[in-house]
């Protein structure tokens, strides 16, 4: 099991923002850079990076930041947000991001989707953000006319390498996890799935690690490892003694 730390940037900060609302945003950090040094310091092996930016505006916003990220750590970063063709995944690939995730195209676009799983097999991941199984794109403001069942069968049919389940309602509001959804989603697909929204403490650790004998490969944290209520060496230590 993975813990991910997530890095949000928004105007070149590190923000989280409540249930993905543009407008309701909370800065934790000025620097980007020196707090993916915070959270590789702890002992993280895998940072999770979103452009606020590129997520809203669908155009890539902050590519020399995430490169510095990229140079600064020595663990792995995956990254969302704007990703919408397939240049703009080649050169963050290329800036050293290790993967990709890929929402509004993936939904919107599924020949360019398929175009772009072929291009970089083994690096694309899709995020699966979702309101009672309904499906939103565009930085999650539009509803994208789909439920998760809809498009499993073409994501393996892809080779789609992970997917990020993302409940909207619980995503930055430190409410707990929806354990349920994540057991159908893993008892849906063969895809490994990484869980988003709503890890506030120790507890969704440990109750999400179960499900990593169903095909869940880690969580990832915002709002709780900023303000404290997830100490993440605790976290990690955790997760370590059960391997």
């Amino acid at each position: 099991m993975i813990l991910f730390p997530a890095v949000d940037i928004k105007d070149g900060q590190c923000v989280r923002l409540a249930q993905g609302k543009e407008d309701q945003v909370t800065v934790f950090s000025s620097d980007p850079v020196a707090q993916a040094r915070h959270w590789a310091g702890l002992g993280c092996k895998y940072l999770h990076v979103v452009d606020l930016d590129g997520a809203f505006s669908g155009k890539p916003k902050n590519y020399q930041l995430i490169k510095d990220i990229c140079a600064a750590i020595d663990i792995p970063v995956q990254l969302g947000g704007g990703i919408r063709d397939v240049e703009t995944a080649k050169a963050y690939v290329e800036a050293g991001v290790t993967r990709l995730i890929i929402g509004t195209m993936a939904l919107e676009s599924p020949e360019l989707f398929a175009e772009l799983c072929a291009a970089l097999p083994g690096q694309i991941g899709v995020s699966l953000d979702a309101v009672d199984g309904a499906l939103k794109s565009k930085g999650w403001v539009e509803d994208a006319g789909l439920r998760i069942e809809d498009v499993l069968p073409r994501l393996e049919e892809n080779g789609v390498s992970f997917l990020v389940y993302t409940d909207i309602a619980r995503d930055g509001m430190q409410t707990g996890v929806n354990i349920d959804a994540l057991e159908r989603l893993c008892s849906m697909t063969t895809i490994p799935v990484i869980a988003a929204g709503g890890v506030h403490t120790i507890n969704d650790i440990t109750n999400l690690y179960p499900l990593c004998s169903k095909g869940l490969e880690g969580a990832i944290s915002g709002r709780a490892i900023y303000v404290g209520t997830l100490d993440v060496r605790e976290a990690n230590k955790w997760i370590e003694s059960k391997s």
